[in-house]
């Protein structure tokens, strides 16, 4: 009699010539893009199931840019992954932006004998324990033992199908608020700083060298928000009249006012709101205290990108 070893790697090596079915359903409260491998596949209505359906073992990637994730840089992604060759699935999660929850569930019976194969596994915030923060580069082979998470798997010799269900709860996640250092175009030893660590009304934000110091430590999050200094009820401030060429200071938080009206968009420019201006490093100069200002956002301008 052939081993429960055996009837499960006969499984995940019959399941590579089944057919694999996507049943993708959109739970969220609009309408959402859907892409499946990097393809866009069309609008994906609140409440409508899409069936994508492939003759063999496909590797997977199904995801949604809806509020506010990237398709091109792949930041704020909640991700469904499939792993064909080994009956894999599991979730990735942006460690820094979460756009929306993901539920995953086989629709297929585990193996007879076995247990810990073909569960429901669901992320619907950015500290999850159900999800990868990265797209696993590797996978351990296949044994009669389920895989550690956030790595499942549903081995089995028929047809595979899977629900995918965006917004499982309904609704798209509150806005992640994030604490970071502002980086200069992905530069990791030069941040944005209060200078001299003086929380007070009207001090200049500067570029200086990163120290990992309460000075350089902001709070943020993509699309529309304040840029505050965190642990203090101080703001990223561009002044009553704001332009090109005006210095950045903080001041104190207030809800509602256009001088801390920015916004953080998917291509890394932090813009204050209707104005046409964004953050940026005057004639990209990296020497420590050069004031940060307001400029007329302007496309492949480097001097306007600020990384987390």
């Amino acid at each position: 009699m052939r081993s429960l070893l055996t009837f499960i790697l006969l499984s995940f090596s019959a399941s590579t010539l089944a057919i694999r079915e996507y049943l993708i359903s959109n739970r969220c409260p609009t309408e959402i893009p859907l892409y499946i491998s990097g393809e866009l596949q069309g609008n994906l209505a609140v409440g409508e199931l899409f069936t994508k359906t492939y003759p063999g073992a496909e590797n997977a990637f199904i995801y949604t840019s809806a509020n506010g994730g990237s398709v091109e840089s792949g930041r704020g992604l909640t991700r469904a992954g499939f792993f064909a060759d080994d009956d894999y699935y599991y979730i990735i999660v942006d460690p820094v932006y979460f756009n929306v929850g993901i539920q995953i569930t086989p629709l297929n019976s585990p193996p007879a004998g076995t247990t810990g194969f073909c569960g429901r596994i669901a992320c619907t915030t950015l500290t999850c324990a159900t999800a990868f923060q990265q797209a696993p580069t590797s996978f351990p082979a296949p044994t009669s033992t389920p895989p550690a998470p956030p790595l499942y798997a549903c081995p089995t010799t028929t047809d595979t199908r899977y629900l995918i269900e965006f917004c499982p709860g309904g609704t798209f996640p509150s806005p992640t608020l994030t604490t970071v250092a502002l980086n200069p175009n992905g530069n990791k030893s030069k941040c944005a700083d209060v200078r001299g660590a003086a929380f007070a009304n009207g001090t200049p934000v500067q570029i200086y060298d990163c120290n990992n110091t309460p000075a350089q430590k902001w709070t943020i999050s993509r699309g529309s928000t304040k840029v505050q200094l965190t642990g203090t009820n101080f703001c990223l401030d561009a002044g009553s009249t704001p332009g090109n060429g005006i210095g950045m200071k903080i001041w104190t938080c207030y809800d509602n006012l256009p001088a801390q009206a920015w916004y953080f968009t998917d291509d890394n420019r932090i813009a204050l709101e209707g104005k046409g201006l964004c953050l940026d490093l005057p004639n990209g100069v990296l020497t420590n205290s050069n004031q940060l200002q307001t400029w007329q956002c302007t496309d492949n301008n480097n001097n306007q990108v600020w990384t987390i």
